[in-house]
C-alpha cells in the first residue's frame, strides 16, 4: 500500500529544519571536542569509577565528594590515554564537591561558567563516563535553575541545575557544559526510577568551594545549632512582626552547649528572622549562615508563647560531618 501524502509529509524535513539539526549536532560536536579531553575517569580504588573535570593544566580536576569518599588511592584516565596517580586537595560534602590534584602536567583544562546567566531551555551537554564507557556525551536543556537538591550529608545544596541530558552511574563529577564550550555544572544525581530528571551543581558553587578550599583547606559556614522545619505563619503574627512571608522555621532541636542553646534558644521557638533576614524556610537559613557570620552576633528574632523575642547569638564555625543519607540515586 502506497504511504499517505500525509504519512510522507510527516517523515520529510524542511530545508530549514535540516539546516536547523546540522547545526545542532555541530554545536554539540563542537563542545564534545572542545571540553571532552579535560574530562577525566576517576578510579577510586575500594570505590569504584566516577568522572571528574579538569580545571587547570597542572592538574587541578573538580569530582564530587561521593566518588572519592573513603578512597584508599586514586588514578586519573584522560581520553588521550594518560593515566596518572592523584590526591585529594579537599573536600565538601555539604555541595557533594571534591578537588584533586593529579600528579601530571600540560593536560587539557575546561573553563568554568557563570551559572548565573542561565536560561531554561538552554542546549546543556554532559560528558562523562557512564558505567566506565569513557568520554561519552548526552546532550539536552536546562530543564530548571535553582533547584535545592538533599546532599548526603543532610544540608541542602542550593542553586542546583536541573536537566534532560542522560547521567548514569559513573557520570558523576563529569562535566555539564553551555554551547560556548563553558563547563555550567558538575553532574551529580538523578531522580531514582524517573527518566530524564537529572541535577548538576552549578558551577558558581562549584567556584566558591574551590576557593574556599584553596585558601582555607575547607569550605567555612557558619552555625547554630539547631535543627530546623518550615512552618505556616499567620498573617497577623507576620503583620505584628512587620513581615512579608507566609512561612517561618520552627526550631524542633537544639544542639546541647550550641551556639543557640547558649543564647537561650528553645525546641518550640518560630524564628522569624536571622541577622535582619525574614526566615522563610530552612533554605534561608542557611544561606544566612555563611562564612562572614563566624564568630559574630547576630540577632535572632522568635515567637514564643505569643511574644515576638530578640535573643543575640553568635554562630561558630560548621564542621561538616561525613555523609549519612543517601536520598536520590547518584551519577556515579
Amino acid at each position: 500500500m502506497a504511504p499517505s501524502p500525509l504519512a510522507a509529509s510527516d517523515t520529510e524535513l524542511s530545508p530549514r529544519d535540516g539546516e536547523l539539526l546540522d547545526t545542532y549536532s555541530q554545536t554539540i560536536a563542537t563542545v564534545a571536542e572542545s571540553v571532552g579531553p579535560a574530562v577525566c575517569a576517576v578510579v577510586s580504588k575500594g570505590r569504584g569509577m566516577g568522572s571528574g573535570v579538569a580545571i587547570s593544566p597542572d592538574g587541578l580536576i573538580v569530582t564530587n565528594d561521593h566518588v572519592v569518599d573513603g578512597a584508599s588511592a586514586l588514578e586519573v584516565v584522560f581520553h588521550d590515554g594518560r593515566q596518572m596517580t592523584a590526591h585529594v586537595i579537599g573536600t565538601d560534602a555539604d555541595t557533594d564537591l571534591a578537588l584533586l590534584k593529579a600528579h601530571g602536567a600540560g593536560l587539557p583544562a575546561a573553563m568554568l561558567g557563570d551559572s548565573a546567566v542561565l536560561k531554561r531551555g538552554q542546549i546543556a551537554v554532559a560528558i562523562g563516563n557512564p558505567l566506565g564507557f569513557d568520554s561519552t556525551v548526552t546532550a539536552g536543556v536546562v530543564s530548571a535553575l535553582g533547584r535545592s537538591l538533599l546532599s548526603r550529608s543532610g544540608r541542602p545544596i542550593e542553586d542546583v541545575i536541573q536537566t534532560d541530558a542522560a547521567l548514569n552511574p559513573g557520570n558523576s563529577g563529569g562535566a555539564l557544559v553551555s554551547s560556548a564550550g563553558h563547563v555550567i555544572g558538575i553532574n551529580t544525581a538523578m531522580i531514582r526510577g524517573a527518566q530524564g530528571i537529572c541535577f548538576a551543581v552549578a558551577s558558581n558553587t562549584v567556584r566558591f568551594v574551590i576557593g574556599e578550599i584553596l585558601q582555607h583547606g575547607a569550605v567555612r559556614r557558619a552555625w547554630l545549632g539547631v535543627g530546623v522545619d518550615k512552618v505556616a505563619l499567620p498573617r497577623r503574627v507576620a503583620d505584628a512582626a512587620g513581615l512579608d512571608m507566609r512561612s517561618a522555621v520552627v526550631l524542633h532541636s537544639i544542639v546541647p552547649d550550641g551556639p543557640a542553646a547558649r543564647a537561650g534558644l528553645q525546641a518550640g521557638d518560630i524564628l522569624l528572622s536571622l541577622a535582619g533576614v525574614p526566615t522563610s524556610g530552612p533554605d534561608v537559613v542557611l544561606r544566612t549562615l555563611g562564612a562572614d557570620r563566624i564568630g559574630a552576633t547576630i540577632v535572632a528574632r522568635i515567637l514564643r508563647g505569643g511574644h515576638i523575642v530578640s535573643l543575640d547569638v553568635t554562630p561558630t564555625r560548621r564542621v561538616s560531618e561525613r555523609p549519612k543519607l543517601e536520598p536520590m540515586r547518584r551519577a556515579g
